[in-house]
């Protein structure tokens, strides 16, 4: 069979290059190791589709940290507001949540892949699950061995490799890939976790007591870098959102250091001043009755104070308030790579062109979660990911054009 794009990977960066292609008239094969497409994307939407944030470009672009540049080129391309408006072309209605992020109102990540591959059966797309790709044979055709051991070649006049990162590799994204790609002089970042949960050294009650418990409502701060959220306890450590925002900074130092200081806010809403003027109200009642009834310090984050703030700073209202306001939390670890939600490392951005097309494989594009980039949870990851897609997609496009006229054929 001759077909003008082979996409391998049917993760959201595969299926929204394949549309992009298909809808301007070229034929698309979708190649799927999984047996089902997108299963990151309906494991990560199970609580609730996060497709992207609401907030102002440059705030959204700075997301992404070092690639700032970058994406805020793909997101010129496409924006939030065109990932609702894409995401309403399949009937699926969307809303801001109290948060700024964007969800489906109907929340299931399954409803909008069920619209989505059908809008791709429709463009005359084709889906070929459980056919993993082994790299490239001697006449440079592309490789699959299916389910039952046996291999199949076939030769597109484009390729794009959308094969995810290495976090989640239940879900199929299990770097694998990577041999393939060095083989042939392609730069690969090694993989780190990105969006994973921490290290701390729990004592047993508290580890005890409140592992799985959430802490919300705090403020954390690392870096320079200040945000009010929520986290989880964990037996290991903690992870949860607030974490995850702060991630990058913390696992860079404590790969660099052994070790990251994550300062709490246990009442951000509360001035200092404020809180020393409260504490120091108070009488003979003990320390517990006391945070409970005066500042409404309970559980948790109560648990938290008691953890890391000096036993003798406890009846002193100065040390205390500024333990409140500031407690030292120690990271002495990172979690596995295979725990995290996403990964840094990958393909080298440097090895890529405008179009993402690998510089040293001509015709061969590479878009997703697969490529050296990373940014927090909150609609940014699931953002990059459509928006690379679709610059993947236009660039496949642009090239069989070209293509087309150096042959001397017409335009298709």
């Amino acid at each position: 069979m001759s077909i003008d794009v082979a996409v391998v990977g049917a993760g959201p960066a595969g299926l929204m290059a394949a549309e992009a292609m298909a809808a301007a008239g070229r034929s698309v094969a979708l190649y799927e190791h999984t047996p089902t497409p997108a299963r990151k994307l309906l494991l990560a939407g199970r609580g609730g589709l996060n497709l992207t944030h609401s907030e102002p470009p440059d705030a959204f672009a700075a997301r992404y940290g070092g690639q700032e540049t970058l994406f805020r080129d793909l997101l010129a391309g496409f924006s939030p507001s065109d990932m609702r408006d894409w995401a309403a072309g399949l009937e699926i209605e969307t809303f801001v949540g109290s948060s700024g992020r964007v969800f489906p109102v109907q929340m299931k990540a399954s409803t909008l892949v069920r619209a989505w591959l059908r809008r791709l059966e429709g463009l005359g797309v084709t889906l070929n699950t459980r056919h993993r790709w082994t790299g490239w044979d001697g006449e440079g055709r592309l490789v699959f061995r299916r389910a039952g051991g046996e291999e199949t070649a076939m030769a597109p006049r484009a390729t794009l490799l959308a094969l995810g990162g290495a976090s989640w590799p239940r879900t199929g994204s299990d770097g694998a890939w990577t041999g393939l790609l060095a083989a042939r002089g392609v730069e690969i970042a090694p993989f780190r976790p990105s969006n994973m949960g921490f290290e701390v050294p729990w004592s047993d009650h508290l580890r005890g007591r409140f592992a799985g418990e959430p802490v919300k409502s705090v403020g954390l701060s690392f870096g320079g870098r200040r945000l009010k959220g929520e986290f989880v306890i964990t037996e290991a450590g903690v992870e949860g959102g607030a974490v995850y925002a702060l991630s990058a900074p913390l696992r860079d130092a404590v790969e660099r250091d052994g070790y990251a200081v994550l300062t709490l806010d246990l009442l951000p809403d509360m001035a200092e001043a404020e809180l020393l003027k409260r504490l120091r109200r108070r009488g003979a009642e003990s320390l517990s009755t006391f945070l409970k009834k005066a500042l409404s310090l309970t559980g948790a984050r109560a648990a938290l104070l008691r953890e890391f703030a000096p036993a003798a700073d406890l009846g002193d209202a100065a040390a205390l308030a500024r333990h409140l306001k500031g407690l030292a939390m120690p990271l002495t670890g990172i979690r596995p790579l295979e725990r995290a939600i996403s990964s840094a490392g990958g393909v080298r951005l440097e090895e890529l062109d405008g179009s993402l097309m690998l510089k040293r494989l001509p015709g061969v594009f590479a878009a997703g979660e697969m490529l050296d980039w990373e940014a927090p949870t909150g609609g940014y990851l699931l953002q990059g990911c459509f928006a690379m897609g679709l610059r993947a997609g236009r660039g496949i496009l642009d090239f069989l054009e070209r293509e087309s006229h150096q042959r001397g054929g017409p335009t298709e």
